[in-house]
Order: structure tokens, then C-alpha cells, then sequence
């Protein structure tokens, strides 16, 4: 008798509900919400259950609308990155919220843990990056090449404690993995992303990378 054949079936991950203590700030027109490692901010390939879904059940809910919540997309996080992630409640506020970003009026700090000391406590890195999409992989030049996008950010080390680093980042640009692989490139591989060179991957999916500030006047 023919042993049975079976096939890999692959389901959603659903991720736990947002509840008022993941709100950093709400009123009218925006919400901020502190994200989750491993949570996806929009639906992708994968089929997981993402953030903005979650934040439009929780408004439905909240306010009691049947018919369900309009919410605008106006930044992303990586999925293995945690911190604040801002929407917009209305078309009119995501105009806004979008031209801000794109006139570079929205400040963003990151915090960072790393397990190597930055030989320059504080300064500025300025790279060319190329982004493979195939392989969901930025690589970093030093000078323009076809293709590349000039990246900035600004770092600082602010702490220090059993051999692992804490750096500030401000970016000045945002590009795709742009902290990740422009730490990296000074020998400062965030924890657990070994996407870029961190030796040993996150159990949790994770990396010690947190959107810890978002201003904008």
C-alpha cells in the first residue's frame, strides 16, 4: 500500500489585536501606534495579517462603525523593527501628512543596539544604495553608481552596557534598510539582523532596531 502523500499547507500568521496601550497618540485626524516586531505594516505576499488592518478593526470598533474605518498609509517599518509608526484617519490629513514627508518636514529617531563600539562616537555616514528587490537586499556604495540613491543619517553613541552599544540615529533620508546597512558598514551590525551581518539570527524574528521619536510641527 502506497504510503499516503501529504502537502505543506502555509497559514496566515495572526497577530495579536492592538488595545489602547498600543496607542501613543489619537485624535481626529491621526493615530500612533507603537508596532510590534515581526508585525507587517501593510498586506504583503506572505498573507500575514498586517498592522494598518488591525488599526482600521480597532477604529470600527472604537467608534462603533459598521461599515469600517478609513486609514491612510503614510510610512513604513520593517517587519523585524519595532516603534512608532504614524496613520492618518482621513484623506485630508494623509495629503498633508505625505507632502511633509516628502519636503522632509517629519524628523524621525531610531535607537539601535549593536555589539561592536563605533570607533567615531558621533557622526555622519553618507552612502549610494542599491536595493535588490528579488532578494529584499540593500547593498551600500561609497560613491554613485547607476541605479543608487544617495542615503544620510546622523548617529550618536549613548550608552553602553555588557559589551552591547546603544546608538541614536536621526536619518536625514529613508531609504529601504537604510540604518541597517549603513550601520553595518561601520562594523556595527545591529543584534539579530543577520541580513547584514549580525552572526546569529533573532529567535523572535526581531532586531534591536526601535522607532523611538517621530516630530513634526
Amino acid at each position: 500500500m502506497a504510503a499516503p502523500e501529504y502537502k505543506k499547507v502555509k497559514f496566515p500568521v495572526l497577530a495579536a489585536d492592538i488595545t489602547d496601550k498600543d496607542i501613543l497618540f489619537e485624535d481626529n485626524h491621526l493615530i500612533a501606534v507603537n508596532k510590534r516586531a515581526g508585525d507587517i505594516v501593510q498586506v504583503d505576499d506572505t498573507g500575514d495579517e498586517s498592522l494598518d488592518e488591525k488599526v482600521k478593526r480597532y477604529i470600527a470598533q472604537k467608534y462603533n462603525k459598521p461599515n469600517g474605518a478609513f486609514l491612510g498609509v503614510v510610512h513604513r517599518l520593517d517587519r523585524p523593527v519595532s516603534g512608532v509608526i504614524l496613520f492618518a484617519k482621513t484623506s485630508k490629513a494623509l495629503d498633508r501628512i505625505n507632502k511633509m514627508f516628502k519636503s522632509r518636514d517629519m524628523h524621525k529617531t531610531y535607537w539601535a543596539v549593536v555589539r561592536n563600539r563605533p570607533e567615531i562616537e558621533q557622526g555622519t555616514l553618507v552612502h549610494w544604495l542599491v536595493k535588490n528587490p528579488q532578494k529584499n537586499v540593500t547593498k551600500a556604495y561609497e560613491k554613485e553608481v547607476p541605479g543608487s540613491q544617495r542615503a544620510e543619517l546622523h548617529y550618536k553613541l549613548i550608552g553602553e552596557l555588557g559589551g552591547y552599544y546603544l546608538i541614536e540615529v536621526d536619518p536625514i533620508t529613508g531609504r529601504p534598510h537604510q540604518i541597517r546597512v549603513q550601520l553595518s558598514t561601520m562594523n556595527c551590525p545591529i543584534v539579530g539582523d543577520n541580513k547584514y551581518g549580525y552572526p546569529r539570527d533573532s529567535l523572535k524574528k526581531s532586531i534591536c532596531l526601535h522607532a523611538r521619536r517621530l516630530q513634526f510641527m
